[in-house]
């Protein structure tokens, strides 16, 4: 159940505002702009509130990010953990592929990954927030990992293929996705990549 958050606002009543879709307004400016690019003056009037409740309500502007991202992984990113209970490799990087596709090709969010964009951040103010992002691919990369040195001890992949190596191809796929999506390469072109990625997967 969504919470519904009074916050005290200057010069007025208290204004009621709905948590989770605030939240989730923050992360849309957030997914556009990037961590660095996303100004309070931006977030507030897109969350519909004032700079006192967002930091009554979520804290500064790191900690909103980090609810954001909480969510987005949560919602946006879901299909990747239920990726990885495929039964076949093959279809665990599938899976991912086409999840990765289905995000871009959602004319109701952005374009792009949240955590592309946001790692890529240079400024001294956002040290910590490309740290938290990269420590989270980390460790859905490790899974991946764990995954594949599994499917090649069953014997589904080559003994030649290095697990490590692997994951961190579809992933660079992946990501390179995101790029290109939100460069304006359309979705029919998008679908041939991951086409191709799959034509080459490693088999016995």
């Amino acid at each position: 159940m969504e919470s519904t958050v009074t916050a005290a606002v200057p010069r007025g009543r208290p204004r009621e505002f709905d948590a989770g879709e605030a939240l989730a307004a923050a992360l849309r400016v957030f997914w556009l702009r990037g961590y660095e690019g996303a100004s309070l003056t931006e977030l507030t009037e897109a969350m519909g509130i004032t700079r006192p409740s967002l930091y009554a309500c979520y804290g500064n502007k790191e900690s909103l990010f980090r609810k954001a991202l909480d969510l987005y992984e949560q919602e946006k990113l879901a299909y990747m953990a239920t990726a990885l209970d495929a039964p076949t490799a093959r279809e665990v990087a599938e899976r991912l592929l086409r999840g990765a596709l289905a995000m871009q090709m959602n004319n109701n969010d952005p374009k792009g990954c949240l955590g592309v964009i946001s790692s890529v951040a240079c400024g001294a103010e956002a040290e910590s927030i490309k740290a938290e992002v990269i420590a989270r691919r980390a460790s859905s990369e490790a899974a991946l990992i764990q995954r594949f040195e599994r499917a090649r001890d069953e014997g589904e992949l080559p003994d030649h293929i290095e697990p490590a190596a692997l994951a961190r191809y579809l992933s660079a796929v992946i990501q390179g996705m995101t790029v290109q999506a939100s460069g304006g390469v359309s979705c029919a072109d998008l679908g041939k990549l991951v086409d191709t990625a799959m034509m080459v997967w490693p088999s016995r």
